[in-house]
């Protein structure tokens, strides 16, 4: 069994780099994950609850991975045990919240796409998920809504209107996935969980949304980290294949 390389960890983002989009870990990224692991410490760190991030990698993900941060790292697990939890409420107050919740179901409610389903807000720990198509909706509704924003920009237009009416709360608003984006605290993004890696001196960190804007772009960007974009999980597991592994993975010599 190789050793792991002192002060080194590789943190990975999960949708659209461990996993295509809300869908879940294939074996073979399984596998190769746990193969990673007994190179380099390895950390997860993904904008959605724990409930969901289990959803895709695994009901045993805390205890599979050494390091899990969810909805930025503003809950934090480390091997297995939950060390943090941030709160939007307690940040902005129930007012600000309501205000903040009010104007941006009104405008979802005014706008015109071509199916809305349901849960158009949803309030996590640390954050809100806003989707203006609604959380209900098929994988096959995805889909057509992400090409559709691609389009008709729905979801940067309306993260516009919110950055300029709610600027006076000093909120950040990031695009990721398919048919959402998060609202939290400015310095509450995916740099949040850097606070917890102080023992390590290099930080890798993968994501697909890394440019501006996309969920992934802070952490990407941070002079704490060396970033890596991805295009899919397969180039997540060829990019580190290289970086961590070399030659000597897949039995070559």
């Amino acid at each position: 069994m190789a050793s792991r390389t002192p002060g080194l960890i590789a943190l990975f983002d999960v949708d659209g780099t461990l996993t295509a989009p809300r869908k879940a870990i294939t074996p073979e990224m399984s596998k190769f994950m746990q193969e990673l692991r007994e190179v380099v410490t390895v950390g997860i760190v993904g904008g959605s609850d724990l409930i969901k991030i289990s959803e895709q990698l695994g009901s045993t993900v805390i205890s599979d991975y050494d390091f899990v941060f969810s909805e930025n790292g503003l809950v934090a697990h480390k091997e297995g045990k939950l060390t943090s939890v941030q709160s939007l409420k307690s940040f902005l107050g129930e007012e600000k919240l309501k205000e903040l919740i009010n104007f941006t179901l009104h405008y979802i409610a005014d706008l015109d796409i071509p199916i809305k389903r349901g849960t158009f807000i949803e309030f996590r720990n640390g954050m809100l998920n806003v989707s203006p198509i609604g959380r209900n909706c098929s994988q096959e509704e995805r889909d057509e809504f992400e090409k559709y924003d691609k389009i008709h920009n729905i979801r940067p237009k309306l993260v516009s209107v919110l950055r300029e009416k709610f600027a006076h709360l000093n909120l950040t608003f990031s695009i990721g996935g398919q048919i959402s984006f998060d609202v939290f605290p400015q310095g509450w993004d995916k740099t949040y969980c850097l606070r917890y890696l102080d023992e390590f001196n290099e930080i890798h960190f993968f994501g697909d949304k890394t440019y501006k804007g996309g969920n992934d772009y802070e952490i990407y960007e941070s002079e704490r980290t060396i970033g890596h974009t991805v295009t899919s999980p397969e180039d997540t597991m060829k990019q580190c294949k290289a970086l961590f592994m070399g030659k000597s993975y897949n039995g070559d010599s």
